[in-house]
């Protein structure tokens, strides 16, 4: 018991006290202790930096295969690929990102937003560099789980493990390979540090004291500016102070207020973005309370499930199918299943803190992300996990390294310890794997679809990749694999879910790409029936009725599509060609500013106008235009045609040549054979 009273003092920060005997011995004796000690700090010191530098290597290792992964139509494209907010140029860029009228994906995180612009300025839309970037971060959140877990017990083995589960477990996949992931990565460092900052705190007196309450803030601030789900943090700091029995008093509440303050204003922000998106009510089925109780136990029984068999991992968890407006009544179960884990905990564990701790730092920040209160459609997610799984992680920590605090146990100790590191190598065989499922946008969803097939959500994405696909094939062959599978997963998504409006949209523009305008019009006329706000349905409808010289319509159309999405690039440049068609130049330039200003990256806009100084004569203008649209998309064929016929008008017959090849090479099949003959006889 001596034994523990001292490891457990030392845990808190406090020394243990000087016994008589020891005050009574020798100088000389005390000397050799205080050598002893400073030996073995240096060996301590050197390894912590070992253990980390080990756990970071092979987290690294494991997760090295999402390096290769590219963006996913997967909020990829929102977050990062089309968010007009990272590669804003104006002098207003950083307070437009930091601005609370400008969420992205029906969320408020500023810092994460500042992150992805700082990368879109220095390396544009490289993809490896973003999952860099995540896989690095991941490596630094789990060193600062290993820093929070040591302080917090100052037991090497506890925080060991603690870091190698976190950073090896597949569940923490998503949010590493997966570019739009990032979030929690920022968050969840922030939190971890603020609940280190936080055992200074509590452990100092006087300055210091203040200055580590501050420094919580601080990073508690930063934490909710990379994601609001952080809210939960002054809750777990009551929870620290379970383990570090401080004396329950108003004074622990009192001292947290700034602390519940910044959380409730937040979470205000937070609800009245999801709001804007529609995402607090994007279910199509209505749950009642005793429904939503037994799917949350049932969420809550997956992430502990999956925290010990990660198996069925997948990017999406449609919410369960209602069978005669009714649950299946096994989903009762759950309820009965969570009250039994409680009973045993309270009966068995309830005075192990440590043990009560860890499970309380993982319910208090997995409560949220229960879908008690419905955001979105999806009823689990893998990266919801991220920060709460550190407390389950901890009571492994903890336990193993129990049994190295008594002579007796050490044996079995060392057994539990091999036990354990050889399950967090298991775990990173499955997260090497993992990694690989989010390669990109067709891999990502041919895994949800094989263990999701009851779901349209799935086959509806998979056909918009194989979409995009088709409109980017250069050979028949290509456009008829592409078209062909894109058209079967959209029908596939409609067998699933007759009105779902997103898989109607790709058939009518697939159909208008094939010029079959009236099925397209059709289509469109359905999907604006069961939602008229959708941008996409107006923009298809308007370059139809451009097509069939119906201007009027056709500029109400971009003009509906413009007042729904206003920060869309898209929207604003169709409506530019249509300006362009009806003789409207100068308000058409004006237009297609606009949409560069709204998305720099887009090469449509830039080949636009050059089309349109083209047509006016205006040689130089259209190139200019011409090499800026290359820039952004050099795999376009009819860039380098364009182009071509501006440096034949100016005389310059042998660029002239290397353009018109340069097209002929991409695939580009509308080239003039006598116009291509005349620049090679020159």
């Amino acid at each position: 018991m001596a034994n523990k009273k001292n490891i457990n003092n030392t845990r808190s920060g406090v020394p243990p006290a000087k016994t008589a005997q020891s005050q009574s011995r020798p100088q000389v004796a005390s000397l050799n202790n205080d050598n002893a000690a400073a030996h073995n700090g240096l060996i301590n010191k050197y390894a912590n930096w070992f253990i980390v530098g080990v756990i970071s290597l092979l987290t690294f290792l494991f997760f090295r295969s999402c390096l290769d992964n590219q963006f996913t139509n997967w909020d990829d494209l929102g977050y990062i690929t089309m968010n007009s907010l990272i590669k804003d140029q104006s002098a207003a860029w950083l307070s437009n990102i930091f601005s609370v009228a400008h969420p992205v994906m029906g969320n408020y995180h500023p810092l994460t937003m500042l992150l992805y612009a700082i990368e879109y300025r220095n390396f544009g839309l490289q993809p490896w560099f973003y999952h860099l970037d995540s896989l690095l971060l991941h490596i630094v959140v789990t060193i600062a789980v290993y820093l929070f877990i040591k302080v917090l017990t100052g037991r090497n083995i506890a925080a060991a493990i603690s870091a190698l589960l976190f950073g090896l477990h597949p569940m923490h996949v998503e949010s590493v390979a997966w570019a739009a992931g990032r979030k929690d990565l920022l968050y969840g460092l922030f939190f971890v540090l603020a609940c280190t900052a936080y055992l200074f705190y509590i452990r100092n007196k006087g300055t210091k004291k203040t200055i580590w309450y501050v420094c919580v803030l601080l990073l508690f601030a930063c934490s909710l500016l990379a994601k609001s789900v952080a809210v939960s943090l002054p809750v777990t700091l009551l929870a620290i102070d379970y383990l570090e029995k401080r004396k329950w008093s108003w004074a622990l509440l009192i001292e947290k207020l700034p602390h519940f303050g910044l959380a409730l204003l937040f979470g205000i922000l937070s609800v009245s973005a999801q709001k804007a998106t529609g995402a607090m009510d994007a279910l199509d089925v209505t749950y009642k309370p005793l429904e939503r109780l037994e799917l949350g136990c049932y969420a809550l029984c997956t992430y502990l499930w999956k925290a010990v068999i990660p198996e069925g991992l997948s990017n999406y968890y449609p919410y369960p199918a209602k069978v005669e407006d009714v649950l299946p009544v096994y989903y009762n179960l759950f309820i009965a299943i969570v009250l039994g884990l409680v009973f045993i905990v309270w009966r068995y564990g309830s005075k192990n803190r440590a043990l009560i701790f860890g499970i309380g730092f993982f319910a208090i920040n997995i409560f949220l992300l229960l879908q008690f209160i419905p955001v979105g459609n999806a009823i689990v997610s893998d990266r919801y996990g991220y920060i709460p799984y550190l407390g389950l992680f901890f009571i492994a920590g903890w336990f193993v390294s129990e049994l190295f605090q008594q002579k007796v146990t050490v044996q079995k100790g060392k057994i539990a310890l091999a036990v354990v590191v050889a399950f967090s190598l298991a775990m990173g065989y499955l997260t090497s794997e993992r990694c690989q499922d989010w390669y990109n946008s067709i891999t990502i969803w041919k895994d949800d679809v094989a263990k999701h097939p009851e779901s349209p959500l799935g086959y509806s994405y998979l056909g918009q990749e194989y979409l995009a696909l088709y409109e980017k094939a250069t050979n028949a062959s290509d456009r008829s694999r592409f078209g062909d599978s894109s058209m079967y997963c959209f029908h596939m998504s409609l067998l699933k879910k007759p009105d779902y409006i997103t898989p109607l949209i790709s058939i009518a523009n697939m159909q208008r790409i094939n010029g079959q305008t009236d099925s397209a019009r059709k289509n469109y006329l359905q999907a604006m029936a069961l939602n008229s706000k959708n941008d996409q349905v107006y923009e298809g409808l308007g370059i139809i009725y451009s097509m069939n010289q119906q201007y009027d319509s056709a500029g109400y159309c971009f003009r509906k599509a413009i007042e729904i999405r206003p920060l869309m690039a898209e929207g604003y440049c169709n409506f530019a060609n249509l300006l362009d068609i009806t003789g409207k130049t100068d308000s058409s330039l004006a237009i297609y500013a606009k949409a560069i200003s709204l998305d720099p990256d887009a090469y449509m806009p830039y080949l636009n106008m050059g089309r349109l100084y083209f047509k006016q004569n205006k040689y130089d203008d259209a190139i200019k235009n011409l090499d800026k649209s290359i820039e952004r998309n050099a795999e376009y064929g009819e860039t380098y045609y364009l182009r071509a016929v501006c440096y034949s008008g100016k005389g310059n017959k042998t660029q002239a040549l290397k353009d018109v090849e340069k097209a002929k090479a991409l695939g580009y099949n509308q080239i003039n054979p006598n116009f291509y003959q005349q620049l090679k006889l020159k």
